[in-house]
This record gives structure tokens, sequence and C-alpha cells, in this order.
């Protein structure tokens, strides 16, 4: 066949084992192109689909890279381009699959009682020292508004 089709084979293979490895009782989504059928009939018609998934999922991806230091959600928004990407191409579905177990292996950690103990802990002894600091700054230098509120 095709060298993309021995690609998805290969990608199925790896999935299903790594899903019976994980010992996951719920069945993973198939991999491959989400595209409609009269899409997938036509080779031209499937490669122009795949470039339009692609350009969108790339702006998007982009747009939220450029929201990682700005206000907004870029990593949502990253996540939402790759799973755009995902409608069609196996590499991106491997790649949300790797980081919807590893979020959820991190969730899992987080709500173990010894971790929100630690975490716990740690927040207020930093909340505890910085108040400090800030008490400390004030004492010594008081408080001065930037405007006269005297006049």
């Amino acid at each position: 066949m095709s060298a993309e089709s021995d690609e998805r084979g290969e990608a199925v293979e790896r999935a299903g084992s790594e899903s019976a490895a994980g010992g996951t009782a719920k069945a993973e989504r198939e991999l491959g192109s989400r595209a409609p059928a009269f899409i997938k009939s036509s080779r031209t018609l499937h490669l122009s689909w795949q470039v339009g998934v692609f350009i969108v999922g790339l702006a998007v991806v982009v747009a939220g890279i450029i929201m990682l230091p700005l206000p907004g959600p870029g990593w949502l928004v990253i996540f939402g381009g790759m799973a755009i990407w995902a409608t069609e191409f196996v590499w991106a579905q491997l790649v949300l699959r790797w980081t919807r177990r590893k979020v959820t292996e991190a969730a899992q950690r987080a709500l173990d009682p010894k971790v929100r103990r630690r975490n716990i802990i740690l927040t207020t002894v930093g909340l505890v020292i910085i108040v400090v600091l800030v008490g400390i700054y004030v004492w010594k230098f008081g408080i001065t508004m930037p405007w006269k509120i005297s006049q």
C-alpha cells in the first residue's frame, strides 16, 4: 500500500501494546484520519484536507505559544491545536495520549495525602515568610502613597 498506511499500522500496534501493558479497561479510539469518507476517497482531496488541518492546527498552536508569556490560556490553546492535528495525524494522536496519561498520573500524585500535606506546609511557610518580609518593609519604611490624599 502506501507508507502512510504502514505508519498507521505500526502506530496501531504500538498503541495496542501500550494499552495492554498499561491495563486500561477503556478501549482507545482507532488511530488515523477522522476525515469524512468522501474526502478519504480521493487522494488529492484528502491531501488538501490534511494540509488545511495542519495549517489550522499550526495557527492555533502558534497562538498558544504566543499566549504563554502573555495573558491568556496558552497551554490550553496549545493542547487545542494538538487536538485539531490529532483529527488527522497519528503522531498528534500519540502525543495527546501520552500527555493525557501524564496529566492523569500527575493528578493522582497530587491527590496523594502525603503530597497534599507537604504542599500545604510549603505554601504556609512561604506565605509566612512573605508576610514577615512585607511587615519588616512597612515597619522600616512605612506606607507611602504615590498620590497626596490630604490635598
